[in-house]
């Protein structure tokens, strides 16, 4: 029988954990079991979640109405193929989704990941075009500072300069590009960043098949909070130069940013709309791209077919799962939920603020971000957190949260104590 250590051994011999190196790996903890808001290390140590597990577990992990879905679906069936078969737990996840996007969204494909939504959504946007006859439609905009995925045209679409996936510029298709939206969520409109987006478009319009942004929130690409009307105005601007416009709600959605969906901070629907990460409550991987008829009816016309069809499209566990989770979130009061998260972590990281380390505190629904001068060492400041009693992944300059909904006030005080206590100690 192998040792906790001889596991951990075999685990940094093995296992290539990501964006991690081989060959000076980070430090890896070997969990023993996971509840609530608290991951259990197989040395008996607790830590607090601040992650939700990549933002997705959102209703805290071991949770009793997710794991009795999960079973009840598991003595049924736990996998069919989608082409040519149905089943429940997809029809009934689907009628919820579209029940709870914007209107126009009325038709849903799923697929395995966030990156392969956003591959999916793509796909869509191109062959869209193509059957209305506008084939040179085959290029996307999206703004720097973006990342939608791992994927290859996901990576296309992501950030080309100070993104993670600059190396693969030269295999990648070369989208276009335009400054990220100005930040501050009650800032001013500048017209100067739609006149930009204007004067591309007014260029490559017919070359361009979509617009991909994340709404209010570029997650992964800095954190970066910024004013909802920005997305009416791009909606307006896509509109008079035939061009998709396609939102990726991957980290935003399921009501990170005190609404449902960061779509509902606005007034406007997008042609698209890819969703995944809390999707199924962080229990499955499992994602969707949503669509209104314009475009799912253009793809069908002349007997189309969307060329598209992942393995485990649909897999009835995580279609369970989902309508699990959904079903929770429907039982929260959840705007007020994620505001009283949003002003217990306004109130427990204030204090960094006076830390000449940092550069800005700043929160937004279930986000809290405390932004450093200079980018820390991950392999190094992982473990203090864990010392600490914490969970906390930082990347580059930033040391965010992103805890379940279901945290309590004590347990974000705990983190946000040892937000300061690491900062504290870092060199400036």
């Amino acid at each position: 029988m192998k040792t906790d250590q001889a596991y951990l051994e075999l685990d940094k011999q093995l296992l290539w954990h990501p964006y991690t190196s081989m060959s000076k790996p980070s430090p890896h903890f070997l969990v023993e079991k996971a509840s609530g808001c608290e991951i259990t290390l197989n040395d008996g140590r607790t830590l607090i979640d601040g992650m939700s597990s990549w933002w997705s577990v959102i209703h805290g992990y071991n949770h009793a109405v997710m794991n009795q879905a999960i079973q009840d679906q598991l003595s049924q069936f736990s996998h069919v193929m989608f082409g040519g078969l149905t089943h429940k737990p997809a029809i009934d996840l689907a009628e919820k989704l579209i029940a709870i996007t914007p209107t126009p969204l009325q038709r849903v494909f799923f697929s395995d990941s966030g990156s392969v939504s956003v591959e999916v959504a793509l796909k869509m946007a191109i062959q869209y075009w193509n059957t209305q006859g506008k084939v040179q439609k085959q290029f996307f905009v999206s703004p720097k500072s973006g990342y939608h995925g791992d994927t290859f045209a996901a990576m296309s679409v992501c950030d080309p300069e100070n993104g993670m996936h600059s190396l693969f510029n030269g295999a990648l298709t070369q989208q276009f590009f335009v400054s990220p939206p100005p930040t501050g969520l009650h800032e001013p409109v500048k017209h100067e960043y739609l006149d930009e987006i204007r004067r591309l478009f007014e260029s490559h319009h017919t070359q361009i098949a979509g617009f991909i942004i994340e709404p209010v929130v570029q997650n992964a690409g800095g954190m970066r909070f910024y004013n909802p009307e920005y997305l009416g105005h791009i909606r307006s601007l896509c509109d008079e130069f035939d061009i998709l416009l396609i939102f990726d709600e991957i980290a935003t959605g399921f009501g990170r940013t005190g609404k449902l969906f960061a779509t509902d901070h606005t007034s406007i629907c997008p042609d698209i709309m890819c969703v995944g990460k809390a999707l199924t409550g962080g229990y499955m991987t499992l994602a969707a791209t949503l669509t209104n008829d314009k475009v799912a009816l253009g793809i069908s016309e002349n007997d189309g077919v969307f060329m598209h069809g992942p393995t485990f499209m649909g897999n009835p566990l995580a279609c369970a799962a989902a309508n699990a989770s959904l079903s929770l979130l429907m039982e929260y009061n959840l705007v007020e939920k994620i505001a009283q998260l949003e002003h217990w972590m306004e109130i427990a990281l204030k204090p960094c603020e006076s830390l000449k380390q940092v550069k800005e505190v700043r929160c937004f629904g279930g986000i809290g971000v405390v932004e450093l001068l200079k980018p820390v060492k991950l392999h190094e400041i992982q473990p203090k957190f864990v010392e600490l009693g914490v969970w906390i992944r930082p990347f580059g300059k930033l040391i965010y949260l992103m805890p379940p909904y279901v945290i309590n006030e004590e347990q974000i005080q705990a983190l946000a104590k040892a937000i300061y206590q690491v900062v504290s100690e870092e060199p400036c």
